[in-house]
Parts: C-alpha cells; structure tokens; sequence
C-alpha cells in the first residue's frame, strides 16, 4: 500500500473505506487548520484582508490542497451512496461555514462590512468556491485560479457593501469608513 501499512492493519483500525475517508478529512481540515493558525494574518489586518487570504486557501492552488479536493469530491461521492457519511460532510461544511461566517460577523460588528446575513454570504462564499473549485481542479481551462478567485471576491464583496473587489492588502482602503458611509452607521 502507499501508507507503507499493511491492508490488515488498515482494517484493524477502520471498519469499512467509508470511515478511512471520514478519518482523513478530519485529518486534512485539522492540519489546514493548523496551518491557518500557524500562517497568521499580519497583525492589523482587515477582516476583508482576512477573508481574501481564507478563500486563497479554500481553492486548489497548490499540491497539498488539490489532494485536499480530491478527498472532498471523493467525500461527496460517497455521502451520496453511503448515508453514513452524509453526517461527516455535514460536519465539515458546517466547520468551514462557521469559519467565513464568523469573520463575517466580525466585520459587520467591527463596522467595516454593510449589515448583512453573516449565515447567508458564508453559504453563498462557500457554493462558489466549490463551483468554481471543482471546475478548476478537473481542468476546465476557462476557470483559472485566478477567475475563480477573482470571482468569489468580487461577489464577496458586493456583498459586504464594499463595492466591485475586496480591498488589496497594503491598499490603504479604508473598508470600515466605506462600510459606515454605504450604511450611513458606524459600528454595523
């Protein structure tokens, strides 16, 4: 085998492929945790600077993060024959869409996005990295990483009421005064 174990020993401590695939997406959203931690955001960073860098990591744009896709496109398959996944999936997509909607919320409350539903523009975000996502990772040329990027911003940020695009870090835009004149408040 490629994990250098032998089959027994797999079957020892995994009762059937399903949850071997249940076990290795934990393990792959744990470690892309970790490294989103570990990684930082530059102290002073706007959440719409945070929220740019999280939908960098939620596409396939380096080696580790497209065997990170082909474990949730694998995790799709199977949660549709096998309903014994169906609550992994649903545990993970519920841990990425706390992810944006929190950073979401924090934005509103911060005074630096329009009010919105923080619910509503983290399901909308995560539909359309998956879309996009998937186009890209099995090749379809007309969906570069930097469309689809490029994409899920600018929706993101219409959302947020800061116009066509996310501000650029270092821009020196100001998203909380834009924010407050887009909503005639301050603080959300």
């Amino acid at each position: 085998m490629d994990a250098g174990v032998s089959p027994a020993l797999v079957h020892y401590h995994f009762a059937s492929r399903e949850d071997l695939l249940a076990e290795a997406l934990d393990y792959s959203y744990t470690r892309a945790g970790d490294a989103r931690i570990s990684d930082g955001e530059p102290v002073g960073a706007s959440h719409a600077e945070r929220l740019r860098s999280m939908i960098g990591q939620c596409l396939p744009s380096t080696e580790s993060l497209r065997e990170d896709w082909v474990l949730w496109v694998e995790l799709w398959l199977r949660a549709v024959r096998h309903p014994e996944l169906q609550p992994v999936a649903e545990e993970l997509y519920a841990r990425l869409h706390r992810w944006f909607a929190d950073e979401i919320a924090s934005g509103v409350a911060d005074g630096e996005f329009a009010r919105c539903d923080p619910d509503e523009v983290a399901d909308r975000t995560v539909a359309m990295l998956d879309g996009l996502g998937i186009r890209n990772l099995i090749g379809d040329s007309s969906i570069t990483l930097e469309r689809a990027r490029r994409t899920v911003e600018s929706a993101l940020a219409r959302d947020l009421g800061l116009g066509e695009r996310l501000p650029a870090p270092g821009s020196g835009h100001d998203a909380t005064r834009d924010a407050q004149r887009t909503t005639g408040r301050a603080g959300g």
